[in-house]
């Protein structure tokens, strides 16, 4: 018995998110957390890559024991055409933001980032997801790792707005055998009206807005933006103006999806109710 705990306690499990910038990055903390809710022991740490130096990162990782990556900008592609093998969700995305390390070698990619976000949604704030209008605010990489799980919570219809149309359409497009998925330019949104309405554009980071009508948000149950930061962020002030019902921002989306992160790592899924109240206590990096 005594060796066989030796045994297991000298299985090291090291882990790290991989990204630039990554100083920011609250998962060391968030998984430290979740290490002492589980009594899961790990190592995590934030490791900065270069850009053209992931792959070669990645490598060099696995190599030295690495058993798994969270990815971040500017990434979460390359993450997904280094892997091996694909979750449903991620091939669906064509982006990860979760790697498996395993011990033969090869690499399978996963995307939380959806689950995380309808988790937040649905189970943290309490708007259901199913026969609601939806507007998603964005056609680049953020918004196609949420599309998918947004679609599979059945809502009664996904709008894709983005200010270039093409790219809305074409992501779409790319969608359409998942559900009731269109697509507008910001312009061409009208008189339009939605219960949900999502920003998946990075322009919060800049403190602007996605030029879309106040109408689209007016009345609307959540206007949810996927940045978080210490205060509301613009967007959530002025969805708020418009008559939104509620407005919250991506804290708890981080979250979630490093859960599940956790989950395909360990086979457990922490609570994260404790961590997501800790975060909000603290400061906090503007991002996404």
């Amino acid at each position: 018995m005594a060796d066989d705990l030796f045994e297991f306690a000298a299985v090291r499990r090291v882990y790290a998110v991989m990204g630039s910038p990554v100083a920011h990055s609250k998962s060391p903390e968030i998984h430290a957390m979740f290490s002492r809710e589980t009594g899961i022991a790990l190592e995590y740490t934030a490791i900065h890559v270069d850009r053209g130096g992931f792959t070669a990162a990645v490598r060099n990782f696995h190599a030295n024991g690495g058993t798994g990556l969270n990815v971040t900008l500017p990434f979460k592609a390359e993450a997904f055409r280094l892997a091996d093998t694909h979750s449903e969700r991620a091939a669906r995305a064509g982006t990860a933001n979760t790697l498996r390390l395993d011990d033969d070698g090869s690499v399978y990619a996963d995307n939380t980032d959806g689950p995380g976000l309808v988790t937040d949604i649905v189970d943290n704030v309490g708007v259901p997801l199913d026969g609601r209008r939806i507007l998603l605010l964005g056609a680049g990489g953020a918004a196609r790792g949420v599309l998918g799980p947004l679609l599979d919570a059945a809502p009664a219809a996904l709008v894709v707005a983005n200010r270039t149309p093409g790219r809305a359409a074409d992501m779409a497009r790319d969608f359409a055998a998942s559900g009731a998925v269109s697509s507008s330019g910001f312009a061409a949104l009208g008189k339009s009206r939605f219960d949900v309405v999502i920003n998946a554009t990075s322009a919060s980071l800049a403190g602007d807005l996605p030029p879309i009508p106040e109408h689209c948000v007016a009345g609307a149950a959540l206007a949810y933006d996927m940045m978080y930061a210490n205060e509301p962020t613009v967007f959530m002030q002025w969805a708020s103006r418009a008559g939104a019902g509620r407005v919250c921002d991506g804290l708890g989306m981080l979250v979630e999806q490093a859960a599940e992160s956790f989950r395909l790592w360990h086979g457990v899924r922490p609570r994260t109710t404790s961590v997501i109240e800790a975060l909000r206590q603290r400061p906090v990096t503007p991002y996404r």
